[in-house]
């Protein structure tokens, strides 16, 4: 085994996550995560959902709603920094069970909710779970798959996260119209279930635990793993690549256990925070200002009926989701650079056709939207594989929390900016150009990016 200062290596446990082939333990894995990942996608988007029957039950202005939308967001947001710190000091899973309690007994709140005020509230407090579970998530997914594949191992995990934005619109289509807004709530509540049992069935990251001093319990965690391993491959497992096993423990020798913010904002973490930021705060500013507000606005501005909004809704998500599987299937051998510049482009050129050419129906709106969200759910599934292949073990989820800060930023952003031209008697040709504008700066900042492709993230982060 290769040790490093009389102790196992970051790089030996590194190695023999490599050489692990694909398996009933990964499956297990990423179906309990993703569930989790499922639901918070699916509490996300239920503002947006009751957002229509909400300012004709309350009488809303558009002040209001545009309140209502980003209380959640701003709690996502503080909940994204109080995440990171947490998923590199007490562990990636109990962090993420934590939020997932949280995100939960808060929708019960919201459900329950008599006001704009005390569902603001209680959405806040939702966002904080929210906020803090998807990129630790994210960063535990990252740190089990192998480099060769991790692209698209992440990736097909994270279609999870636009499936449960898509089944949210769905349930919203049938439930909403029949059963009022509170039920939607309701049902973004059953994950409780799983933060109680996720502990006991998905081990701590053995890369952390290892970054954390804590050698003899990231030993006995990845024998247990290897050992499920070969019992449900039911042929032994191969060796570790010994010159990988070298570099990596050279590379993953993380002496100092201690992550610290400011680490991300010096030597070569300076330009890849600054790069993934602006790129997080771009795909979300231009994905949540579409989405939140295209049930109102098909209703409010096109006279659609609720049912038809939510589906014109739907097909949005729809489109999304296709985006995610074809990058999923194609970013490992093109790598995230083309993929992210592609993607960005593609959206700036969705945008800006409406922006030149005019929305006149709801129709048009629901296409051009559909191109863009093709194009933008691909960014975001791509940035939550690729923050976190920036840092080392000791600041990973920090890291990918703090491009979650500027995901959020744009969350909030995204609709208020949305909320302010509608509100001050602006068209949607407006609304579609200065999104346009915003996908083109990032598609020029994209070019700046990082290449991880087929890296190990000790290699990257040697």
């Amino acid at each position: 085994m290769t040790t490093v200062a009389g102790r196992p290596a970051v790089g030996s446990i590194a190695a023999r996550l490599e050489r692990l082939p694909h398996s009933r333990w990964h499956v297990k894995v990423r179906f309990l995560i993703g569930a989790v990942t499922f639901f918070e996608a699916f509490d996300q988007l239920l503002a947006a959902s009751a957002l229509p029957v909400l300012v004709k039950e309350w009488h809303l202005t558009t002040g209001q709603a545009t309140f209502a939308v980003t209380a959640g967001s701003v709690g996502m947001l503080l909940g994204a920094l109080a995440a990171g710190w947490m998923g590199d000091v007490i562990g990636r899973v109990r962090t993420v069970a934590i939020g997932v309690a949280v995100t939960a007994l808060a929708g019960l709140a919201v459900a329950l909710s008599t006001g704009i005020e005390l569902f603001a509230l209680f959405r806040f407090a939702q966002g904080l779970g929210i906020g803090g579970v998807v990129p630790v998530a994210a960063t535990y997914i990252n740190e089990i798959a192998r480099s060769d594949k991790r692209g698209r191992f992440v990736l097909l995990y994270e279609m999870i996260f636009p499936a449960g934005l898509a089944a949210a619109t769905l349930v919203a289509v049938w439930v909403v119209p029949n059963l009022g807004w509170r039920a939607m709530f309701l049902i973004g509540a059953l994950p409780v279930l799983i933060a109680a049992v996720l502990p006991r069935h998905v081990a701590e990251s053995p890369r952390w635990l290892m970054a954390r001093g804590r050698t003899e319990e990231a030993e006995r965690v990845i024998a247990a793993i290897e050992a499920e391993v070969a019992r449900s491959t039911r042929a032994p497992l191969p060796e570790p690549d010994a010159a990988k096993a070298e570099v990596t423990a050279e590379a993953g020798d993380e002496r100092d256990t201690r992550g610290r913010l400011r680490e991300l904002f010096t030597g070569r973490y300076l330009r890849r925070t600054t790069v993934v930021s602006a790129l997080w705060f771009v795909a979300y500013y231009v994905n949540h200002g579409i989405s939140v507000w295209l049930p109102s606005l098909y209703t409010k501005n096109f006279g659609l009926d609720l049912s038809s909004a939510l589906v014109y809704t739907l097909l949005s998500n729809v489109t999304g989701l296709l985006g995610t599987l074809i990058v999923a299937l194609v970013i490992d051998r093109v790598g995230r650079r083309p993929a992210l510049v592609t993607a960005l482009g593609g959206s700036a050129l969705a945008l800006l056709t409406p922006a030149l050419t005019g929305a006149a129906s709801g129709g048009q709106v629901a296409l051009f939207a559909s191109c863009t969200t093709f194009f933008v759910y691909a960014i975001n599934c791509g940035l939550y594989l690729y923050s976190p292949e920036l840092y080392p073990t000791r600041n990973r989820a920090k890291g990918a929390a703090f491009g979650g800060l500027w995901n959020r930023l744009g969350v909030i952003l995204g609709p208020v900016v949305v909320g302010a031209i509608l509100g001050a008697g602006g068209s949607l040709t407006l609304v579609f150009a200065q999104f346009a504008v915003v996908a083109a700066v990032g598609t020029v900042i994209a070019c700046f990016a990082v290449e991880t492709k087929g890296r190990t993230l000790e290699e990257l982060n040697s």
